[in-house]
């Protein structure tokens, strides 16, 4: 409780306290409605009944725990005693804020939906804690889950896949580059990142505009706290992968990726550029002697008209059928990983709908 009420009002702590320039502490006083008011709304409705149970994980801060929920639901593989795989969620907010909560409804689908036990991620938050420290925490939090998810969540830790939504995605992939499982090849057999950014060499505001993005953003003046997170050492970090996965070599990559895009979006480019590059690259490279799962497979799914965001807006304010076929492309393609390492989901009867 005390770590989410700490995460509830840091942008009220990181404004007194953190040692930043002024214009980052009026934005920080300007996103603590919005902080509070979506903190409540994602919270309220497991105040009572949740479909995951909290797990604390330390890092390398010896005064630091991380905050998890963590998703195991019995079915079969569970009354069988068969190990399930790790799937590791690492949530929205522009580096800045965010729940856990805020990926209920889609780390609870890829549980039900691919028998996995998944386990969702938060980490210390800009501008207070600029790069590395929310890809050191998550990464930590991976080694920890390395060496005990299987004893304490009866998970296979050979057969983990990673997903997030907009910073996620940029911090789980970073996080996790190069990583190796106990044969020596990648730890990361997949991902899924949906709207993520791939490069912030550039700060948003010089970000390149997509066709249909509108010519008055109402949050551009909050793009510089956006930016806290990259911006204070750009020229020492231009070459980080972890901070740019579009730099990232194809062979420290997942050796299976998806990436959900918007059109309505300026990071539309940096994600079509590397799905561009690694789909090529992996076309490149000779796979005839690898074995079925080890093979590459590169794959992006565009949802036109849709924006930044959209995923994590309410019912009432999307066309929800687009929120449908996001996540359920998301847990047919993490199956499909699965199935590839001889996981089979059908095995343990959870039940998949197309």
């Amino acid at each position: 409780m005390a770590s989410f009420m700490l995460a509830m009002w840091h942008p009220l702590i990181d404004m007194l306290f953190a040692p930043r320039p002024l214009p980052h502490r009026w934005r920080l006083l300007l996103f603590l409605p919005i902080t509070l008011l979506s903190y409540t709304v994602r919270s309220l409705p497991y105040l009572f009944s949740r479909p995951f149970e909290t797990c604390y994980i330390p890092t390398r801060c010896q005064d630091q725990r991380l905050r998890a929920l963590v998703y195991n639901h019995p079915n079969r593989c569970s009354k069988l005693q068969k190990k399930r795989p790790l799937h590791i969620d690492v949530h929205a907010g522009g580096f800045i804020g965010g729940l856990p909560e805020d990926s209920v409804p889609l780390c609870a689908q890829i549980a039900e939906k691919t028998g996995a036990v998944v386990v969702s991620l938060t980490y210390r938050f800009a501008p207070r804690y600029p790069f590395p420290a929310a890809h050191d925490d998550v990464a930590d939090a991976l080694a920890w889950l390395v060496n005990h998810a299987e004893e304490r969540f009866g998970a296979d830790v050979d057969l983990v896949t990673v997903s997030g939504i907009s910073a996620g995605g940029n911090i789980a992939l970073g996080a996790t580059l190069g990583a190796k499982d106990s044969t020596g090849f990648n730890l990361i057999k997949g991902a899924v990142t949906f709207y993520s950014p791939m490069d912030l060499r550039l700060p948003p505001w010089e970000k390149r505009k997509p066709h249909g993005f509108p010519s008055f953003d109402p949050m551009r003046f909050m793009l510089p706290l956006f930016d806290a997170y990259a911006g204070p050492e750009r020229v020492r970090d231009i070459h980080d992968a972890r901070l740019h996965p579009t730099l990232a070599s194809l062979h420290d990559l997942p050796y299976n990726m998806l990436f959900i895009v918007p059109t309505i979006d300026f990071l539309i480019y940096e994600q079509l550029e590397m799905v561009e590059r690694l789909q090529k690259e992996a076309a490149e490279q000779d796979e005839k002697k690898m074995s079925d799962h080890h093979k590459r497979k590169i794959e992006k799914v565009i949802f036109e008209g849709q924006w930044h965001g959209w995923l994590e807006l309410p019912s009432w304010a999307i066309d929800e059928s687009t929120r449908r076929k996001a996540f359920t492309t998301t847990c047919n393609f993490i199956t499909s990983v699965h199935q590839k390492h001889g996981f089979d989901v059908d095995q343990c009867g959870v039940e998949i709908n197309a």
